[in-house]
């Protein structure tokens, strides 16, 4: 197997999505997402601990965009402009592969009760990060929480709109802003 090729990762990641839509989770192993890939176990567990995380791979780098762009948003921003702020960061850095994977990736998850819980562990961390970056700009906790909940809302509503589409023209970015807009519109009704 060639291990010099680059992209291991990502490949990992492709073989593993379609293994778990094709024979599901439970009867994946290790060995054929490897292989599947053309790399080694070896290779498998110097990228991911187990195959769990394959479905997080991106995660720490989604949370670090999303935080990034909230800690640079203005100083002024409210609550929901910083988040916007970091939504626009994060979801620019998505491309055609991610796209690509979403229908793949949501018929894997669908079909595996420990892939749902570890999807739920996904949000719970986007959303902590996003508190964090919150709280570090000053905003109040209850108001840092809620805000940063409304963001991991608008991000899989704006996710979920851009998989729908029959081609992309403008990326992920403008999905999330708009339902970010509709989340705010919604809140403000609630009186």
């Amino acid at each position: 197997m060639a291990r010099w090729q680059p992209g291991a990762r990502e490949r990992l990641v492709l073989a593993a999505v379609d293994l778990f839509a094709d024979q599901g989770y439970d009867a994946t192993t290790v060995a054929q997402i490897a292989e599947k890939a053309g790399v080694t176990k070896s290779t498998f567990f110097r990228h991911f601990p187990d195959k769990r995380e394959l479905l997080v791979a991106g995660q720490q780098t989604l949370c670090r965009l999303l935080t990034e762009g909230i800690a640079d948003a203005p100083e002024d921003a409210g609550p929901l402009d910083a988040i916007a702020a970091g939504l626009e960061r994060a979801s620019s850095a998505m491309g055609p592969m991610n796209r690509e994977l979403g229908p793949r990736l949501k018929a894997a998850i669908a079909a595996s009760t420990e892939l749902q819980e570890r999807d739920a562990l996904k949000s719970v961390g986007l959303a902590k990060a996003m508190t964090d970056a919150l709280l570090a700009r000053g905003v109040p906790d209850p108001l840092a929480q809620l805000a940063a909940e409304l963001g991991v809302l608008a991000f899989k509503r704006g996710y979920a709109t851009w998989m729908e589409l029959d081609h992309d023209e403008d990326g992920l970015a403008p999905h999330v802003l708009t339902a970010l807009a509709d989340l705010r519109t919604a809140s403000a009704s609630l009186g």
